[in-house]
Parts: structure tokens; sequence; C-alpha cells
């Protein structure tokens, strides 16, 4: 039998009956298929609906120039070592020492430092930070305030937790029984035949409990332990702590931290004694730190 000739430039009969077929149930899937525009932009605009909200930016974009915040008759008063110095020392102080950071739009700070004629010291240290958030649905305001609590909580100080609300359930009172001659002698008093009445132990009207020997005692408070504070910033705190510094000398270290927005600002000031000198004044050296501290925050409303 002999066979026929293939050629390349035509196809054979049934091949095109066969692919005119594949087209037309092509045609009828893409069709049946294919979702109108009009729907694929329907369906666009749904997504975007339900897309969670972008929080919205701190409000601060850039930070103040640290060193310079400071007046220099404010640094006097904190650096008292300055005033035996030269014109020329002084002024080299009370310039500061800048700190190194990598982004001045993100974090600064200065230092100052001066020593005392007996052998003290004074310390001032100042960094602001301002927190970006990179959680589109975590606003820079509420990632500072998460920095901020962690600072407060290393500090010792605790967090006040809002308790959630919850259904209230009326607790159903019972009448009391009326009162009996055998009742009213129970529970007033005891009478014993060897003398006046007594109070049974544990009662309230018996009045305080005495001490249990040995338990620790509460440690009294004077004001000016490590606290929060307010009237300052969005909120803030200040921590107080008292140690040694050599031989028997005496070093005072006082932070007030606050948060504004999403910047967080620390003021740390602390003082060095030495020898039989007496241990820094606490109260001293809270009241300069908040002052300061509070300049800073008129500085950021500017």
């Amino acid at each position: 039998m002999q066979r026929k000739r293939f050629s390349p430039g035509r196809a054979p009969a049934t091949l095109l009956g066969l692919g005119a077929g594949l087209a037309v149930t092509l045609g009828a899937l893409t069709g049946c298929s294919a979702a109108d525009p009009a729907e694929d932009v329907a369906l666009d605009a749904k997504a975007g609906a339900a897309a969670a909200p972008v929080a919205p930016p701190g409000r601060y974009r850039t930070l103040f120039e640290p060193c310079g915040a400071v007046p220099p008759a404010t640094l006097r008063e904190l650096l008292p070592g300055t005033a035996a110095l030269t014109d020329a020392e002084r002024a080299k102080i009370l310039r500061g020492t800048t700190a190194v950071t990598y982004d001045t739009d993100r974090r600064v700070g200065c230092s100052w430092n001066a020593d005392t004629e007996d052998g003290g010291a004074h310390r001032l240290v100042l960094d602001v930070e301002r927190v970006v958030s990179y959680d589109p649905t975590v606003s820079d305001a509420a990632r500072a305030q998460e920095v901020y609590t962690r600072k407060q909580l290393a500090a010792g100080i605790a967090v006040p937790t809002t308790p959630t609300p919850g259904p209230t359930t009326a607790t159903p009172t019972t009448a009391a029984p009326p009162a009996t001659a055998s009742t009213a002698v129970s529970t007033s008093a005891t009478t014993s035949p060897t003398g006046p009445a007594t109070t049974p132990a544990g009662s309230p009207s018996s009045g305080a409990t005495p001490p249990v020997e040995g338990a620790p005692s509460a440690p009294a408070t004077t004001g000016l332990e490590s606290r929060t504070l307010g009237g300052l910033g969005d909120t803030a705190f200040v921590d107080d702590t008292l140690g040694k510094a050599g031989g028997n000398g005496h070093q005072r270290v006082v932070s007030v931290v606050f948060r504004t927005s999403n910047v967080i600002v620390t003021v740390e000031y602390r003082q060095r004694t030495t020898g039989v000198a007496a241990a820094p004044d606490s109260k001293e050296l809270q009241d300069r730190a908040q002052n300061l501290a509070r300049l800073l925050a008129d500085r950021l409303e500017e």
C-alpha cells in the first residue's frame, strides 16, 4: 500500500477539524470562567475595605540637639563644682560631651561631669529616644509606651493594671436571725467567774493583732522613694538609689524618665561623696532632676 506524502505547509483535514473543535471548546470554557471586569473592581474594593487600618505616626519626626538643650544657668546649679574653675575650664565642662549614636533622628544624648573641692563629683546624663513602630497596626506612641513600661518595671516600680469590667452578679442577702440573750453574750463578751468580762481573742474589738516575733516590718515611706510622677509628659516616674562609692563614700543616682507621644526622655543625675561626708540628699537631687525634666518637656512642646 502506498503511503501519502506529508507536506509541512499543509495540515491534514482531520487535524484541522480537531483544531477547530478544540478552539471552540477552549472558547466556551474561557467564556464560562472569565469574570466581568466590573466584578474584578468590586472584589478589589472589598479587599481594600477589609484591610486593617494603618496606625497613626508619632508626633515627633526629629529630635533636638541635647547638649544645647540645658541652659548654662541650670548646668551651673547642677554642677556646683564648676564655680571654682576658671572661665575656660568651666566653659569646656558646660559644653558637655555628645553621646555617640548612629541616627540623630532616632536617639541623641549628652553628659556633663564636674568634680568638687572635697573630692566628690556631680554627673548629669541626658538621653532622648524617638521610638518608631514598624508594625502598621501599632502606633509609634503605643510602641513608645511599651519601651517606657519596660524601663519602669526595671526600676522596680509596679505598673497599675486596669481591671476588666465583667458582669455584676448580685449576692443574695440573708436576713440575720433575731438576737437572743445567749447570742448577745457570746458575740460581745465572755464572763469569767473570777473577773470582769473579757473580749474573745481575734475579735475586731480586741484591737490590733500583736506582731509576730521575728516578722519583718514594713519599710517607712518618706515620699521620696521610687515612684510614678504626675504632670510630666504623658507618663513619668522617678527612680532613686543610694549605694557605696569607694571607701566610706556614697553615691546617689536619681533618674527621671518621661514619655511624650513617641519620645522618651531620661534625665540621670548623680552625686558622689567621699570620706565621712554625708550621703547626697535625696530631695535635693530629685528636685533638680525633676525641674530639668519639666524644662525639657516644655522644649518638646515648642
